[in-house]
């Protein structure tokens, strides 16, 4: 089968590769489509090669099709659309037991630890495979995993209808989070300095305010009789961003950390001390958010075309990760392993 490999810092390759056995419980799908997301880019730059395995197909976002059923798998059909959950959690440590699988303490992230989704077919326990509606879009149906991860944090962030919701940082996660918000009833504002991120914003009917022109806490502060907002996610990654966090949120209300920051960062404890506001992390997903993203990508009820930047062909792969990593008003950037049937 062909698989889409990464090599070394800065380098995939496209190649032939024997095509592995298919394991008693597993399922074996024929990837359509599998997006590029931050993680793989990290992977690209060769930040992650103590957890890569050289040379190795990654990728995590996926749709498909059931190709092949291990012999103790039942209740799937061939053709089947799928997409797959990939946290494959151990089941035996304190947190699992607790029910948050989610955040196992030994998880394994599929196509991080083991071999992804950047190739002709992808071979995944089958408890860990989704059905999809048969008239979903493939290419939609690829964005069902960070779109996943937008369902978590707006859980987390417990938004209630006409709540005032702050994004900080309009990138993919950021933008897939303004959606899920406002579909959650919550009246969003996007914080971001990229112009071409903005413009895309507000075409699909966002306000943003770039911080970097506008007093965004005053402006906030203003609509809110000095307040604050009620919910503030910060998804920028930023210096800067966790410094707006704790000025931007009203007293008793809510943070939640969704960006990766690398290394710590100063935060305001005293503001936590005396808003009293409550910050979460927020993580992955759980299998509801799961099903979830599912019926959002389907239902029409939140726009997802807008956040397909462009589609490479698999044999494109090092080029798609070069346009990614020089375009920096890029969204959700596709491969495409399989023609759609």
């Amino acid at each position: 089968m062909r698989a889409a490999q990464y090599i070394g810092a800065n380098h995939f390759e496209s190649r032939v590769i024997p095509t592995p056995a298919l394991p008693d419980d597993y399922i074996r799908v024929r990837i359509a489509y599998c997006g590029i997301c931050g993680t793989d880019i990290h992977i690209f730059k060769g930040h992650m090669d103590a957890r890569v395995h050289a040379p190795q197909a990654v990728g995590h976002e996926v749709s498909g099709w059931v190709e092949e059923c291990g012999k103790n798998v039942t209740g799937w059909t061939v053709g089947e659309k799928v997409t797959v959950r990939p946290l494959d959690n151990d089941g035996t440590c304190n947190t699992c037991k607790r029910g948050f699988t989610h955040i196992c303490e030994h998880l394994n992230f599929l196509g991080i630890e083991t071999p992804g989704g950047f190739a002709e077919f992808w071979d995944v326990p089958a408890r860990l495979i989704h059905r999809l509606p048969a008239n979903i879009s493939m290419q939609k149906a690829a964005l069902v995993e960070p779109l996943a991860v937008a369902c978590h944090d707006v859980a987390r962030a417990g938004i209630e209808p006409g709540q005032l919701v702050v994004i900080s940082g309009g990138g993919p996660i950021g933008m897939l989070n303004a959606l899920v918000a406002r579909h959650a009833g919550g009246k969003v504002l996007i914080s971001e300095i990229n112009e071409a991120r903005i413009a895309l914003a507000e075409s699909m009917g966002f306000e943003c305010v770039n911080p970097l022109k506008e007093d965004v806490v005053a402006l906030v502060r203003g609509r809110t009789g000095g307040s604050g907002a009620d919910v503030v996610m910060e998804v920028s990654g930023s210096e800067a961003g966790a410094k707006l966090m704790t000025e931007l949120v009203r007293p008793r209300g809510t943070i939640v950390i969704v960006a990766i920051y690398a290394k710590p960062v100063p935060v305001d404890l005293h503001k936590f001390f005396w808003k009293e506001i409550k910050m979460v992390g927020a993580r992955v997903y759980e299998v509801k958010d799961y099903e979830k993203a599912i019926t959002l990508s389907n239902n029409g009820e939140i726009d997802l075309d807008k956040m397909i930047s462009k589609v490479f062909p698999m044999d494109d792969i090092q080029q798609a990760f070069e346009y990614l990593t020089s375009t920096p008003d890029a969204m959700k950037v596709l491969i495409q392993c399989n023609e759609e049937k």
